[in-house]
């Protein structure tokens, strides 16, 4: 027996589906998706926490009155329930992030702590390594100033901000030019460093040590939940394939 679907005057049969489950490569989303559900299952919300969640929810999609609000339920086939389950998904994840990872973040932070101080530095890059040297010694025994060059030569971005980059995490930087500029001090022009095919002229500005603040806090549990996250979904990739091989026999 073949299961059909119908909405909105289309109909989609069992068998498309999963066609479309392998053609989208849909299933990786379905089995992050599925793993997120487990994981917040157990976690609950207030009466005040699910109201608020539920009023924010109406007003992102315009849903001003009891008649809209129903209408909506109608047309896309969704319970009070699930409504409400959707409303707050996001703050049992937050909440499941902090149970889990919470108390791990001040040990997290040292750890990373290193990649996440940011850095103002004025930069300049050129393929020419002999260019490189030219520039260097201009701006070293002042016959330019660093923006007058940087608008000049640089083919980069930080040509349209006069050699200004930042404040940028020096984790995000080429691992050899954030070793570089952790140790140097603000002011100090540096002798050209070449980095592939790119000749760089640097000077660090200013260091920003990160603070572990709320900000800080969202950021670290977003990246402790995305690698476990993903750790979930690798160790399933293996049945996925079987399933999907099996999808395959049964056509």
């Amino acid at each position: 027996m073949t299961t059909t679907l119908h909405a909105n005057e289309t109909d989609i049969t069992a068998e498309e589906i999963m066609s479309l489950v392998k053609s989208c490569q849909i299933l990786p989303q379905l089995w992050r998706e599925k793993i997120i559900e487990q994981a917040i299952a157990a976690i609950d919300c207030t009466p005040e926490e699910t109201m608020s969640a539920c009023q924010q929810f109406y007003q992102q999609h315009h849903l001003d009155s009891v008649a809209k609000q129903q209408a909506w339920l109608e047309h896309y086939g969704i319970t009070q329930r699930q409504l409400i389950s959707m409303a707050t998904r996001q703050l049992k994840i937050e909440k499941f992030k902090q149970l889990t990872w919470g108390s791990k973040l001040e040990t997290y932070f040292l750890q990373r702590k290193g990649q996440l101080d940011r850095v103002i530095c004025s930069l300049i890059r050129v393929q020419d390594g002999g260019i490189a040297e030219e520039i260097y010694f201009r701006i070293y025994e002042k016959e330019q100033s660093f923006t007058e060059l940087a608008k000049k030569f640089s083919v980069g971005l930080e040509a349209q901000t006069g050699g200004i980059v930042g404040p940028v995490e020096l984790g995000t930087l080429h691992p050899q030019l954030s070793k570089i500029l952790k140790t140097s001090q603000p002011g100090k022009l540096l002798r050209p460093i070449l980095l592939g095919e790119w000749s760089f002229i640097v000077r660090l500005e200013r260091i920003i040590p990160a603070q572990l603040d709320e900000m800080m806090r969202r950021k670290l549990l977003q990246e402790l939940f995305t690698a476990w996250l993903q750790e979930q979904t690798q160790k399933l990739s293996s049945f996925d394939r079987i399933w999907m091989e099996a999808l395959d026999h049964t056509h």
